[in-house]
């Protein structure tokens, strides 16, 4: 063997080996970065419960996982800047929550594997074609609520209601969905909704003031803006004696008297399992988007006086949490 062909040897031989190295540190030291519309309790349990899943599958922060979180602070813009940045570094897996962040990181890239987190509807949010395996880079976990149990639980705490508010943000979709869905089922139940819009986290208070009068009893699904500024909808409710209902369980602890909702926690670790296996080497188009199938019924006594509500004991029954 001539010494120029054992040069060429050694030097396929190194790169070869290089490769196998960079591979390995790729493989042992993934990169997962995570963007948040906005920081509330359910939105930070879900961000927690994908680290976790993350960590029990043996990919643990600061050791040999890069993980990197970052709010968009509810800010839409912020959360396409965020969005553009990520895609630029090429991680192993975006984890988007909530639906502004997840349109924005699947507007910025159709190849950097996306899990989109605590997105009602994610096929209306456009994020997916359709609930099965998307084909694409994209698939992830919803909160999705059957909307009929919400109805009985609102019908349980108060019957005689008739007229029902909810404040909501019309740009997100999360709420934009929720809504048509509640006028077509509403009537059924002789309930009519009246809608209180709150485009900003700023405008809850005096979106909540405007129902005062007009409604029975007002219901906040998933939305982030009302989420966020809850302790405001809380206030128009004591104040007012409208009993507030809400989707997420964390709202109840915050004020609200009761609610039927997903835990974020488990979503999250539904979410964090998924970037395992897409860490792996599976494909994100081949994965369905999920569903979490467990619910839970949350009761707040104290905010049930405060609105002026009597419990029934058959509810208090059924509750997974009362908050006293």
């Amino acid at each position: 063997m001539s010494k120029k062909h054992k040069l060429k040897t050694v030097l396929s031989t190194l790169a070869i080996a290089m490769g196998a190295l960079s591979f390995n540190a790729l493989a042992e030291n993934p990169t997962v970065k995570v963007v948040s519309i906005v920081e509330h309790p359910a939105l930070d349990r879900a961000r927690d419960g994908v680290k976790d899943a993350l960590a029990e599958s043996g990919l643990k922060a600061d050791e040999n996982l890069n993980w990197e979180f970052q709010s968009a602070q509810g800010n839409t813009a912020t959360a396409t800047q965020i969005a553009r940045k990520f895609v630029g570094d090429e991680p192993n897996v975006i984890v988007a929550i909530g639906t502004p962040s997840a349109q924005a990181v699947v507007a910025a890239t159709k190849d950097v594997p996306t899990i989109f987190l605590a997105v009602t509807d994610p096929v209306v949010a456009q994020l997916v074609p359709s609930w099965d395996a998307s084909g694409t880079n994209v698939t992830g976990v919803s909160d999705a609520l059957e909307l009929e149990k919400q109805i009985e639980l609102l019908k349980k705490i108060a019957p005689n209601a008739k007229n029902v508010g909810m404040v909501y943000n019309p740009s997100e979709a999360n709420s934009a969905v929720v809504v048509k869905e509640l006028k077509e089922i509403f009537p059924k139940h002789g309930l009519t909704l009246v809608e209180a819009a709150a485009p900003k986290t700023s405008d809850v208070y005096s979106a909540a003031q405007s129902l005062v009068g007009k409604v029975d009893v007002i219901y906040t699904n998933t939305d982030n803006n009302v989420v966020s500024a809850y302790e405001s909808l809380v206030k128009v409710g004591n104040e007012a004696d409208i009993p507030l209902i809400a989707a997420d369980t964390d709202s109840v602890k915050r004020g609200a008297i009761a609610a039927i909702g997903v835990n974020y926690y488990d979503l999250g670790l539904q979410a964090g399992k998924i970037a395992g296996r897409i860490i792996k080497g599976e494909a994100p188009g081949t994965i369905p988007s999920q569903k979490s199938e467990k619910v839970e019924l949350f009761i707040n006594k104290t905010a049930a006086k405060e609105q002026g509500v009597t419990l029934p004991d058959a509810l208090l029954k059924e509750a997974t949490e009362i908050i006293e």
